[in-house]
């Protein structure tokens, strides 16, 4: 027979935990021997030992007590249903840490292959890393809030670096965005996306990113805040007519509109 100290010692508890299962009807309390201790048998050892294997698995105390009242049936039925849910949670965490580790690797594993190898294109064409970090922060909000657009804008980015007029405007993102006003630059910059937009409201593709307004401004935003330049070319683009970054709009009297400014 053995003494509330060992039977928690046989079931890895504490002494503690044993007398708050008493104290809850989990574990039924041993009669007292003639020396006025209380001893307990295998029977409650077994009790103890399920009691804790539930309770480590995460099982509510109110669920541990209905499952050790059933018979053998229900209660393999409810230890199943408990392993389900503990493999479900086990997939919860590993994706959990999956996305942690990507974030901490960095790109390479925070983004879609197609991603990581557009940005590498971008390196190839001499981009600097701190316009490629923003691009990166870019795609990293793209895939987690609208990953299902990813295929289709990355195939979109591809096809627009095919464009020599593309390219010439990556070739100004080699080194520092922190420009002038009066840089000749912005000017050109503000040419480039000016003629881009005319082709893509000729081709009917302005303003079609699939992305909601409120995500276009964040975008926005982001791209305000690292990159002031980007600032000046906006206004000159708002005095030609166009409005927007991520989405560049014609804006005419009366609103927005489809059609091109003049060549």
């Amino acid at each position: 027979m053995l003494t509330i100290s060992q039977l928690a010692a046989y079931a890895g508890v504490t002494v503690r935990a044993v007398r708050h299962y008493h104290k809850i009807g989990l574990l039924p309390e041993a009669e007292r021997d003639r020396s006025g201790y209380r001893t307990y048998g295998a029977p409650a050892v077994v009790r103890l030992i399920r009691i804790h294997t539930l309770a480590s698995a995460g099982v509510p105390l109110a669920r541990v007590q209905r499952l050790l009242d059933a018979g053998p049936e229900e209660f393999a039925k409810g230890v199943q249903e408990i392993d389900k849910d503990l493999r479900a949670e086990i997939r919860r965490l590993q994706d959990t840490r999956g996305r942690l580790a990507r974030l901490a690797a960095g790109e390479h594993l925070a983004l879609p292959q197609s991603v990581v190898d557009y940005l590498d294109r971008l390196r190839g064409l001499g981009v600097g890393e701190r316009y490629i970090a923003m691009e990166r922060d870019a795609w990293i909000m793209i895939a987690a809030q609208v990953p299902h657009l990813i295929d289709y804008v990355i195939a979109k980015k591809h096809v627009e670096l095919d464009d020599p007029d593309m390219v010439r405007l990556y070739s100004f993102f080699t080194g520092e965005l922190d420009w002038s006003a009066d840089d000749p630059r912005l000017v050109e910059i503000a040419d480039i996306l000016e003629r881009l937009m005319i082709r893509a409201v000729e081709a009917g593709e302005a303003g079609s990113d699939g992305f909601d307004d409120q995500f276009v401004a964040l975008m926005d935003s982001t791209m305000l805040e690292s990159a002031p330049g980007a600032e000046l070319v906006l206004a000159i683009l708002q005095e030609r007519g166009w409005r927007g970054w991520t989405r560049i709009e014609r804006v005419g009297a009366d609103g927005v509109s489809g059609e091109p400014p003049p060549p």
